[in-house]
């Protein structure tokens, strides 16, 4: 008769026999990993940084033209005094062609409206008026914040010193005030507060690109070299003094753009109207021979994680 424990090792054994005999388990079956997603461009908010200069202003407008050869269009424009006056016109709709059309048919005496220093209390030699009237003009009396590009004109506080940007408002009468250089133009008065050129605070307006929400600001630098400006005349001492005033501000202000343009526009003087042509061409030039690295740079940006505000 049977062992009480071999009867209960019996049924263990045929369990294990049975298990021995069965289809082996199948390992887990291992999933691929996927594949490395590239990380995909995002848009970039680009400001577009004009800075003054007068008649050397003409080679933003070349700038403009090689920027858009390469389909780069910014989402915010600044401009200060003659970066002002461009870029305006550009905000407006107008694209690099026809805003050369436009300078090549402009006409010196349509934006100088003399004063009369001696008979008045008057502190310029030009009013500035025909210059507002101008650009009004040019954009069809549309204010600033109904441009078709955001835009923006620095100016200069006379009571206080401090930049003001212009965002609203009378288009032309923003691009006046950014545009007043004291002695040569009247200040303007805006809602009670007299304003002047707004290269006093900021030649390249770097930093109201910025306050704009520009993240790549491209900067145009049209000031010229301290020992190429002419002094033959007080006009020619007082824009070397601006001159010299500038290069100081913008040690600091450009340090803050991703991509500097300086077109080579030499000797030309602030009042050199007849040089325009060349100023364009200077421009083209400048933004030619930086386009491979703005390019590389707004494309690395482009990859890279969106700031935190």
């Amino acid at each position: 008769m049977p062992s009480r424990r071999s009867l209960l090792l019996a049924p263990a054994a045929a369990l294990l026999l049975a298990a021995c005999g069965s289809t082996p388990t199948q390992p887990p079956t291992q999933i691929p990993a996927s594949p490395a997603v590239a990380p995909q461009p995002r848009h970039v908010k680009i400001g577009l940084a004009l800075g003054g200069g007068a008649a050397r202003g003409f080679a933003h407008i070349g700038v403009i033209k090689a920027l858009e050869a390469q389909g780069i269009v910014p989402d915010f424009v600044v401009g200060t005094s003659a970066g002002s006056v461009v870029g305006a016109m550009y905000a407006y709709g107008y694209n690099g062609f026809t805003l050369q059309k436009m300078a090549m048919e402009m006409d010196e005496a349509s934006i100088s409206d003399w004063a009369l220093p001696f008979f008045s209390k008057s502190s310029g030699v030009l009013k500035g008026e025909a210059l507002q009237a101008y650009v009004n003009k040019a954009v069809h009396n549309q204010p600033i914040e109904k441009l078709k590009i955001p835009f923006g004109a620095v100016a200069t506080d006379l009571k206080t010193g401090q930049p003001i940007l212009f965002r609203r408002g009378n288009t032309g009468q923003a691009v006046r005030a950014s545009s007043a250089v004291p002695s040569v133009f009247q200040p303007v008065s805006i809602a009670g507060k007299s304003y002047v050129d707004g290269g006093l605070v900021a030649p390249v307006p770097v930093r109201f690109a910025k306050e704009m929400g520009a993240e790549f600001i491209i900067a145009v630098n049209i000031s010229s070299a301290t020992e190429a400006q002419a002094t033959a005349s007080s006009l020619d001492v007082l824009m070397q003094t601006f001159t010299i005033m500038g290069q100081r501000l913008n040690q600091h202000e450009l340090k803050d753009a991703d991509v500097v343009i300086t077109p080579a526009l030499g000797a030309m003087g602030s009042a050199d109207f007849n040089g325009r042509n060349l100023a364009v061409l200077a421009g083209e030039q400048a933004a030619a021979s930086v386009m491979s690295q703005l390019k590389a740079q707004l494309k690395a940006k482009q990859l890279s994680p969106a700031p935190t505000r």
